[in-house]
């Protein structure tokens, strides 16, 4: 674990793919009063397994008894922070502006900028798509906010480590047979 004093910290945590355990990963979170900024949930290459992808607000205390909480609960198989210099991380975000026929074609050409696709156009509204880090949605955003944003929605981040390294390296999960 990283010890260092950031208040932003992405853990991927490997649970088993069981009904109820993200519940309990939530309310483990709520009961100590720890925020999430962002949780994004998906299966992983073992129908078993589900990855959690936790950005989580807390000081290196507070991170180090969130991780041993989380340890605690018997679905968790492993916990790994990412170290944001080390890792790839991305959220996905969908924004609607106001746009009519005379702001569409600027609209359009701004999200070519961005390499964001449009993937709705309606009479007086255009909704964009965008993949990136935080810092690239939020520049996206605030180009886009000349227009009016109508609806926006983003997805969380989910993050992988950089390089060959993945999460399984060097230990064995400890899955119990589904029954």
């Amino acid at each position: 674990m990283s010890t260092t004093a950031r208040s932003s910290h992405t853990l991927a945590v490997l649970v088993e793919n069981r009904p109820g355990v993200l519940a309990r990963v939530a309310s483990m979170f709520s009961r100590r009063g720890y925020n999430i900024h962002s949780l994004a949930v998906g299966t992983t290459d073992d129908p078993r397994v589900s990855r959690l992808t936790i950005v989580v607000g807390a000081e290196a205390v507070q991170l180090e008894q969130i991780t041993k909480q989380l340890n605690k609960l018997v679905h968790v198989l492993k916990i790994q922070e990412l170290d944001p210099d080390d890792s790839v991380e991305v959220e996905l975000q969908l924004v609607k502006v106001s746009a009519g026929p005379e702001e569409r074609s600027r609209v359009f050409d701004l999200a070519e900028v961005f390499m964001a696709e449009v993937v709705d156009v309606d009479a007086d509204s255009v909704t964009i798509e965008i993949a990136g880090n935080v810092g690239r949605l939020e520049r996206f955003v605030g180009v886009m906010e000349e227009f009016g944003i109508r609806e926006m929605v983003r997805s969380g981040s989910i993050a992988l480590s950089r390089g060959g390294r993945s999460i399984t390296d060097g230990s064995r999960l400890r899955l119990q047979r589904v029954v």
